[in-house]
């Protein structure tokens, strides 16, 4: 099945990098690229690591208060890293296994404030892209995408809300699920004591403030990066701008496709930008020097904190989740 589903991410990747190129002037998109600000490019590096690092920040706030695990910029750098090279989004996995390799209260705690990370994640993306509907006409394809995703965060907030609230009932399902074979009602409920430790703090209220603060940053940064590379390309556009370019690449990426989101981070990027009147060709212009300003330094970074904590890739990805991981004591 997974290599069905990387088949599928490949040839998504392809025929959306096939259809921009049967859509741009190749000499108009030399000429955009060759204006190109290489300040204003720098500006949108630092914007886009400067997200990274509030993201690290702010993944602190979804652990319990006093709760200190290590190593969450480099997991954080190390993860993204692995998503521009390897498929199926696989540096969530690892990001979370560089945490907990190091932290005694092990993976599946780190799993679940990842968990709640996404789902946090994909709420402020709709609201983002709802606030826009009102102000600039989004195509149906991107309004459709979001009412999915809507569902989906429904969806995981009230099962989440669920086992924060009633963690006991959660257990009692467990063990009701693994009560004809002990080993397993045993390690399966030693994976669920573990995983609502991640749910602690969502519901901390000293937490509360600081995640909110923390997401409204978080959600800045990305589209300062975007209207930055719309000024490196020599394209004068409202800020405005920066935000439509998040919500859909944001949505875009929600789909499978190549390592690094090619093909489809390219498609979500030029439609944002086209709807502000540009070319197809200056809005690739702009796509193709986005991600790039995304893309490389990241991987070049993520590598560094790689080697230094002692990882490969492979076993980072190959390693397997314990099926019971150290409990603080009561």
């Amino acid at each position: 099945m997974s290599k069905l589903k990387i088949v599928v991410a490949i040839a998504v990747s392809i025929g959306l990098l096939l259809y921009l190129a049967a859509s741009v002037d190749f000499h108009e998109l030399g000429a955009q690229l060759g204006r190109t600000h290489w300040g204003w490019v720098a500006a949108a590096v630092a914007a886009g690591l400067g997200g990274l690092f509030c993201r690290a920040a702010r993944w602190r706030y979804l652990f319990a208060p006093g709760a200190r695990p290590p190593a969450l910029l480099p997991a954080m750098m190390i993860g993204y890293m692995a998503n521009n090279v390897l498929p199926l989004r696989a540096g969530e996995f690892v990001r979370v296994y560089v945490v907990a390799r190091r932290w005694r209260h092990g993976f599946w705690t780190a799993l679940a404030t990842l968990i709640v990370e996404r789902v946090l994640d994909s709420l402020s993306l709709v609201l983002i892209l709802g606030v826009l509907v009102l102000l600039i006409p989004v195509p149906a394809l991107f309004r459709n995408a979001a009412l999915i995703v809507l569902a989906i965060d429904i969806a995981g907030v009230l099962v989440l809300a669920w086992l924060a609230a009633y963690p006991k009932a959660g257990r009692r399902v467990v063990r009701r699920l693994g009560q004809r074979w002990p080993v397993v009602e045993r390690r399966l409920g030693r994976v669920y004591d573990t995983f609502v430790q991640g749910l602690d703090g969502i519901r901390s209220v000293s937490n509360l403030g600081p995640l909110i603060v923390w997401t409204v940053i978080v959600w800045i940064m990305p589209a300062l990066a975007a209207w930055t590379t719309l000024r490196a390309v020599d394209l004068d556009l409202p800020f405005l701008a920066g935000w439509v370019v998040l919500a859909f690449v944001g949505l875009g990426i929600s789909i499978p496709s190549a390592p690094g989101y090619i093909g489809i981070f390219h498609f979500a990027a030029a439609k944002a930008v086209e709807i502000f009147g540009l070319s197809a060709s200056a809005a690739v212009a702009f796509a193709i020097v986005l991600h790039a300003t995304q893309f490389v330094p990241v991987t070049v970074i993520g590598w560094f904190f790689l080697v230094r904590e002692g990882l490969s890739l492979g076993e980072a990805t190959h390693a397997r989740p314990p099926a019971t991981d150290a409990l603080p004591p009561s």
